[in-house]
């Protein structure tokens, strides 16, 4: 039994591993980054999205490509000729969807551009990549061109994410190793901590992966990365834990096996309270009406439940087999008084944290003061955040030719070329919506889709109140008429601002009101790459304001019921809320001075509001579990004392891995995750260093038995106050409970001297 249980869940891990291994070069089938895909059914854009087909006659993403002179330079008579030959060539290349327009010259004759569908379901960023070979190798000498369009971007976000299976993961676990090989000074137990966090990752992605290509849930690059990083971070940090109960088992003398089953028996508790609250608030996620946030809370949720299966089964199994050979070569002292809550006050002691706690019990009331106000200083960066939404373009950081070309376009076309805003109206309104469109400034031109138009397109006017459609051709031709579907006709704008700017997303908002005031609400929809753009800003908004509220109600709630109190619990919320605003506030503050960041997505303070308060309740979790525990038998105030030695060495090592683990998602070139990173890996650290170190134990320390309130705990009174520069701890119980008086002094190494009186 000894030996047969662990070699068999060693066995289970193996294979689980080496099953959901191979699938971290398979999540590219399972995923995507296209954003109108993340919005729910009942946005308007959506709903224009699902029906341009209908009347397109094909569902494809247009690519813009940019051709310009050199120099600011005309372009010649012979470029142009040769020029004229390209739409044929990359009509050509596998994934291109249907005929690629001519080159359409700018008015100031330096510029053409042409307009080229590709395929929506196949690989847009390998069609974009040969697109840009083939023009490299086709387009006249002197000449440049670029891939644009809403393809030229989704190309290059796809590109953005390729280093999340090789760099991201690599990146990672050498943070996580280096930060273990210095706290532990043990190469083996690192290993055995990586593996434990690889395997859960192997298993959890495999889930993941089946649950996806069901179509349980979308996933995409940013939730892909962000799994792999909280697995990893978690799994370890419920490693570190499980390691801090087996050492101090083995230091006590116990045998590998009786050493594994207490510690197993002092961490399960805590693992599985600190795993299940970070699943209860990443569940809240379900209220989300964004696909992308809706999938992370189950995908996540998988991650943590898996990293919390590993630390509990592969990790015990692995220990109990090696022993106190994992610490080698410094294996755990037996009475090591380093960790010993000093019983006097003006006494040296050895060790960092009985130095903290030393701190907390002859200051208290000063180190809980200044950490809140330094806290409350980082916390007025908050208002510095300019998180409403960035541009597309500004999604990639780096070089990104989209975003050149974006700015090519621009300089000799309308902005919102090839990138058009779609309205969906009734035919029979036509006429009015057109005059609705024509009042808002920002849309260049209006067209309708036409099948009798050569290009697809025919131009609309209002004239005597009827719509009349126009369309270049030879003199005498038949006018054109609109396509209706379902008794509608599709209306093509184009904008004079680039579809992701803050122009363009007013011109979209002005629009839908324009022609809600004109024909009634529902009866005109507005779609297109700048309305997902602003259906997704709107929704992200609603979710951070419905889910941040419920995420703290359902975390408080949880912690209430684990402590059996209300006041701790209160305060535990308080302090992680203001860990989180201060962890934003200077975010802020090294966004807009620092790095430059033009803003963030409305999902970012989202997202690192749910990762700070959820993994912060987890170190939470593990020092409050530890201080009731001690404040049994030691009364609340030594209680605290020696939780907060007894657990600052694991919350600080946990803290420094999570917010590694978290910090290497700047490795990512997509600036949402490189933001996530910094809110995340700063917030992590202000919270290890700062709240769980100084603040808590300080504010809990003054506050004393009343933190258990209503528990009886509270009802137990404590008097701690300093005698003959000693800590003496007087314990007053009700004489209904007790009549006798007992008096004891503490055996050597105890750390504290109790004098009991019961009156």
């Amino acid at each position: 039994m000894r030996l047969g249980l662990p070699i068999v869940l060693v066995l289970i891990w193996l294979v689980g591993g080496a099953i959901g291994g191979p699938y971290f070069g398979k999540v590219g089938e399972v995923s995507t980054n296209d954003q109108s895909t993340f919005l729910p059914a009942s946005a308007e854009s959506t709903q224009v999205q699902n029906r341009t087909a209908d009347f397109l006659g094909e569902d494809s993403i247009p690519a813009v490509v940019v051709i310009t002179g050199e120099d600011g330079k005309k372009l010649t008579a012979a470029q142009l000729e040769k020029l004229a030959d390209l739409p044929d060539t990359l009509a050509a290349t596998k994934g291109v969807n249907g005929d690629v327009s001519p080159p359409i010259p700018s008015d100031d004759e330096e510029a053409v551009q042409m307009f080229v569908p590709l395929d929506s379901s196949g690989d847009i960023d390998d069609v974009v990549g040969e697109l840009r070979t083939e023009l490299k190798d086709k387009i006249p000498d002197g000449t440049t061109a670029w891939v644009t369009g809403p393809a030229g971007f989704s190309a290059d976000l796809v590109n953005g994410f390729l280093g999340i299976d090789g760099t991201l993961l690599l990146t990672a676990l050498i943070a996580v190793f280096v930060i273990l090989i210095i706290v532990y000074r043990s190469p083996l137990l690192p290993v055995l901590v990586l593996l434990s966090s690889m395997f859960a990752l192997c298993v959890a992605l495999l889930v993941v992966w089946w649950l996806a290509k069901a179509g349980v849930f979308v996933l995409n690059g940013q939730v892909q990365g962000i799994l792999f990083i909280l697995v990893i971070g978690a799994a370890t940090d419920y490693a570190l834990l499980f390691v801090a109960r087996f050492r101090e088992a083995i230091g006590s003398g116990l045998n590998r096996w009786n050493a594994t089953t207490t510690a197993w028996k002092g961490a399960f508790e805590p693992i599985l309270a600190s795993g299940g609250t970070v699943i209860a608030g990443l569940l809240c996620l379900l209220l989300s009406d964004l696909a992308t946030n809706k999938a992370l809370g189950p995908i996540a949720s998988i991650g943590i439940a898996f990293a919390m299966l590993s630390a509990l089964t592969f990790l015990p199994a692995m220990l109990a087999l090696a022993g106190r050979a994992a610490f080698w070569p410094f294996p755990p002292k037996r009475d090591d008084t380093s960790h010993v809550v000093p019983h006097d006050l003006d006494a040296p002691v050895k060790g960092f944290w009985p130095r903290s706690a030393k701190l907390v019990a002859k200051h208290f009331r000063i180190v809980w003061i200044v950490t809140t106000v330094v806290l409350l200083a980082g916390a007025l960066g908050v208002t510095q955040l300019k998180a409403d939404g960035v541009a597309t373009s500004d999604l990639v950081l780096g070089a990104s030719q989209a975003r050149d070309g974006q700015a090519k376009l621009a300089e000799h076309f309308p902005g919102g070329s090839g990138s058009p805003a779609y309205v969906i109206v009734p035919q029979d309104d036509v006429a009015d919506a057109v005059t609705a469109i024509e009042k808002i400034s920002g849309i260049e031109a209006v067209a309708a889709s036409s099948k009798d138009a050569s290009s697809g397109q025919a131009t609309v006017e209002v004239k005597d109140g009827k719509p009349v459609y126009t369309a270049p051709g030879p003199p005498g031709q038949d006018a054109p008429t609109p396509t209706v579907r379902d008794g509608d006709v599709l209306l093509v704008l184009t904008l004079s601002d680039t579809a992701d700017s803050d122009a363009a997303k007013k011109t979209i908002a002005d629009l839908r009101g324009s022609l809600t005031r004109e024909l009634g609400s529902g009866t005109a929809l507005v779609g297109g790459t700048t309305a997902v753009d602003v259906d997704t800003i709107a929704t992200s908004e609603h979710d951070r304001e419905l889910i941040i509220p419920i995420v703290l109600v359902v975390i408080l709630i949880i912690l209430m019921l684990l402590l059996r109190a209300i006041v701790a619990p209160v305060l535990l919320i308080i302090s992680t809320v203001l860990s989180f605003l201060t962890a934003l506030g200077v975010s802020a503050l090294v966004f807009n001075h620092i790095l430059d960041f033009p803003g963030a997505d409305p999902a970012v303070p989202l997202y690192g509001f749910v990762f700070l308060v959820a993994l912060g309740v987890d170190y939470n979790i593990f020092l409050m579990s530890r201080v009731r525990e001690e404040s049994r038998t030691h009364g609340t105030r030594p209680g605290i004392l020696r939780g907060l030695v007894s657990t600052g060495g694991v919350i600080t090592s946990a803290g420094l891995v999570l917010a590694a683990t978290f910090a290497a998602l700047g490795v990512i070139p997509i600036m949402f995750l490189a933001q996530i990173a910094f809110i995340v890996a700063f917030g992590v650290l202000v919270d290890t260093f700062i709240v769980r170190s100084l603040l808590i134990p300080a504010l809990m320390y003054d506050i004393g038995r009343f933190i258990w309130w209503p528990n009886a705990m509270s009802k137990k009174h404590v008097d701690e106050h300093a005698v003959a520069g000693g800590l003496v701890l007087r314990e007053r119980e009700d004489a209904a409970r007790a009549g006798a008086t007992e008096q004891g002094v503490p055996a050597p190494g105890t750390g504290l001297r109790r004098d009991r009186r019961r009156s």
